[in-house]
């Protein structure tokens, strides 16, 4: 937390500085400005991370999963977590500041009332001193009369120098009389002008005490939430050392896990093989009329391959409701969080909330709808040859399909519902693969993202 200054406050100055200084300054603006982009940042940066563990465990099922899905809940309020504590953080620092700069003022008007108080008295104590002075000179006048006692200092000379001497003595005492009560004139205006003054700081000081309460209770206020957030980070932090502890006394049972999902994942290779190896099987179909070039979401080809340009671009429509898509996670290897292992995540994530509709991104055929162990509720669609290459999509994590084997689809033909079958899933989601050759690549650029 920062350190509180002290400034000294001038005479009159003291509101003009307190009403130029009570505000955050640009430069400390943009700094707790840089502090909230920072934190954002790191709020996004973390959620990407989340994303990528939520991909790492698919495939996980039973207490491993329920682990697993306490691990990727707490992994995911981590990142909020840091982001209060970052803004709770910032606030304290403002607030602080704010609190030091208030008790600043208030000392400076302060030590003003003492500074005018000590002026006050002193000059009180000069102006008594002088008004004894008179009062004594006046008392000696009262002896006899002013003019005649002058007179008697002259004519009681003896020579001229003399009587110049007792001239000037005479004149000099009159010019000292006057002075002393010019003096005492002007010490009188100088402490009714003090006084003035300290009654306006007196005021002033009652109103920065007032603010500098408040500022203070806010700065506290401030400070208990800032370690409340950090308690509460702390506390996830603990959550999530404890989930991954119990992930590592489940070790084997992951391990089991995930390769019956590798298995799984191999056998929808082999199947798929097969499929490509039937349809290269067939025989020719007859040559068709001419007709103009078919679209990228026409229906497919069943006869086999010709030599053409490789497969490219975007080719598959929006499987989503949302507009535009959403990617939640992307295709690309995950570190395994227990095994500290790295596995592909072999398709691309899009946000889909619980029952929303999902839409065959192409034409195509139905090959299956199923459930397939890591994969859920599984939809597989062979859009048949194009550009000389099989190609073929899946949509996985299904609450429920729509369609049945062999049926045609068309692009845009609800398929399904979004769901989060298969094992651990953070949220209903549409895991979206794309095999061409009858292996899976990375669907974005097949989707235009």
């Amino acid at each position: 937390m920062s350190r509180f200054s002290r400034y000294a406050l001038a005479g009159a100055l003291v509101v003009g500085f307190v009403a130029a200084s009570w505000h955050t300054t640009p430069a400390q603006a943009d700094d707790l400005d840089n502090r909230r982009a920072a934190a954002q940042s790191e709020l996004d940066q973390a959620q990407a991370q989340q994303a990528e563990l939520a991909a790492s465990l698919e495939g996980l099922e039973g207490q491993v999963a329920t682990t697993s899905q306490q691990l990727v809940d707490t992994q995911g309020q981590l990142p909020a977590a840091q982001a209060a504590v970052a803004s709770a953080t910032a606030e304290a620092v403002r607030t602080q500041r704010e609190a030091g700069l208030a008790a600043a003022r208030l000392g400076g008007a302060r030590q003003q009332q003492t500074e005018l108080s000590a002026t006050i008295a002193a000059d009180t104590e000069h102006a008594a001193a002088i008004r004894a002075s008179v009062v004594r000179a006046a008392r000696a006048a009262d002896q006899g009369s002013s003019d005649l006692a002058e007179l008697a200092v002259l004519l009681d000379a003896t020579s001229t120098e003399d009587f110049m001497s007792g001239y000037a003595q005479t004149s000099t005492a009159l010019e000292v009389q006057t002075r002393t009560l010019n003096q005492l004139d002007g010490l009188n205006a100088d402490n009714q002008s003090a006084s003035t003054r300290l009654a306006s700081v007196e005021t002033k000081i009652t109103e920065l005490k007032d603010a500098a309460d408040d500022a203070a209770a806010a700065a506290q206020a401030a400070e208990q939430e800032a370690q409340a957030a950090q308690a509460a980070l702390e506390e996830l932090n603990a959550q999530l050392t404890a989930h991954n502890e119990a992930l590592q006394g489940q070790r084997a049972d992951i391990e089991a896990q995930l390769a019956a999902a590798d298995a799984s994942a191999d056998q929808l290779s082999d199947e798929l093989a097969a499929i490509i190896a039937e349809q290269r099987a067939r025989p020719p179909a007859p040559a068709p009329a001419p007709k103009q070039p078919s679209s990228p979401q026409s229906a497919p080809s069943a006869q086999a391959p010709q030599q053409q340009a490789p497969l490219g671009g975007a080719v598959f429509a929006n499987p989503t409701v949302h507009r535009p898509m959403v990617v939640t996670s992307r295709y690309g290897m995950r570190m395994q969080p227990v095994l500290k292992i790295y596995r592909l995540h072999a398709g691309i994530d899009l946000r889909s909330y619980c029952g929303e509709l999902i839409y065959a991104g192409r034409a195509g055929t139905v090959q299956w709808a199923k459930y397939r162990n890591g994969y859920g509720n599984q939809v597989m669609i062979d859009h048949g040859w194009v550009n000389g290459t099989s190609l073929m999509s899946s949509y996985s994590h299904l609450t429920r399909w729509s369609v049945t084997p062999g049926q045609h689809v068309d692009a845009g033909q609800v398929i399904g519902h979004a769901g989060t079958t298969g094992g651990v899933s953070t949220a209903c989601h549409l895991h979206f693969e794309v095999y061409v050759g009858g292996k899976t690549v990375n669907p974005a650029s097949y989707l235009g993202v």
